[in-house]
């Protein structure tokens, strides 16, 4: 591996301002050193902003630039299949924003593809690297709470302002996202159990549009069995009174409830005592995720998450809603 390896950057919205873009400087090895956005200026701005040599408005002229050695993509899903399969072509390391496709199918193509040239390929489920989340697996490695037996997750919202004016929004277009904030949220909760749990056999749900403010679905419910014999539900709905995001893993001796999204104490419980645990996550939220890349690279680890485990991931999903 080179001394440095400098990053091209497809895409420059809020993600990569306050997630992912400083945190690829954090890490000694890696640079980004050019961004692409279809409108120049505003690539033009980022780059400066962010201290970035170059800047394009076309995504082929950073992928095949010669000094660019890992491409990451941080445009909205439906774009990820098309410009995947351009990096995999040009022969170049990949990170994926997640998801990594809309559809099964897609993933499958874009994992062949770098499988094939044997190129590394990873996607941006970032909670696979975050201490909070290892430490609900160190505690289920340690039989906290027993033998596993169900996990379930109960994650609403309320509408906002930008679903009640019905102004355009990709996260809620049919085309781009199915199933609107479910695409784009449950994915991470589901990456995560089949990180702790390992993967899932089985899966099924319903989904409908309850509330018509935009033409994804917005309230899915969903039930799975893992090949361990661990089952799972979900139940997702985008136009409830309040916020909620709860998960609780019950064990034969015990439970451990935490949440997905809210920075909230996980917390066990067993018949001799209740502990919790607050571990704050990173600035950047990706800091860890870009880290074990570096890592995986240098043979340390290998990457908790990549297009093998991302495409699982959307497997479940597509079943969850009838898809598959």
């Amino acid at each position: 591996m080179k001394q440095v390896i400098k990053w091209g950057m497809i895409g420059c919205g809020s993600v990569t301002e306050v997630k992912s873009g400083p945190a690829y400087g954090l890490v000694e090895g890696f640079e980004i050193a050019a961004v692409m956005r279809r409108n120049l200026e505003l690539a033009k701005d980022y780059a400066k902003r962010h201290n970035i040599e170059r800047y394009y408005n076309d995504a082929d002229v950073l992928i095949n630039d010669s000094e660019i050695d890992a491409v990451y993509i941080a445009t909205p899903p439906d774009t990820h299949h098309f410009y995947a399969l351009k990096v995999a072509k040009a022969g170049k390391i990949c990170c994926i924003e997640k998801p990594m496709a809309p559809s099964y199918k897609a993933c499958l193509e874009i994992s062949n593809a770098f499988t094939q040239r044997n190129l590394p390929l990873f996607v941006a489920y970032y909670r696979r690297s975050l201490p909070r989340f290892n430490k609900i697996k160190t505690l289920l490695d340690d039989n906290a709470i027993g033998n596993v037996r169900h996990i379930e997750w109960y994650l609403s919202r309320t509408p906002s302002e930008l679903d009640n004016s019905k102004t355009y929004n990709w996260r809620t277009d049919k085309i781009i996202a199915p199933a609107g904030y479910f695409d784009d949220l449950a994915s991470h909760g589901i990456d995560l159990f089949t990180y702790l749990l390992g993967d899932i056999e089985e899966a099924s749900g319903t989904s409908t549009n309850q509330q018509q403010l935009y033409t994804a679905k917005d309230a899915i419910s969903g039930s799975w069995i893992h090949k361990s014999g661990v089952t799972g539900s979900g139940s997702w709905n985008f136009g409830a009174y309040k916020r909620e995001d709860k998960v609780r893993l019950i064990g034969s001796e015990g439970e451990i409830t935490f949440s997905v999204f809210l920075e909230q104490p996980i917390e066990l419980i067993t018949k001799a005592k209740t502990e919790t645990f607050f571990i704050e996550n990173p600035k950047y939220i990706q800091q860890y995720h870009v880290q074990n890349m570096k890592d995986h690279f240098y043979g340390d680890i290998k990457h908790p998450s990549t297009g093998i485990t991302a495409m699982h991931t959307t497997w479940i999903m597509d079943k969850i809603l009838g898809k598959l």
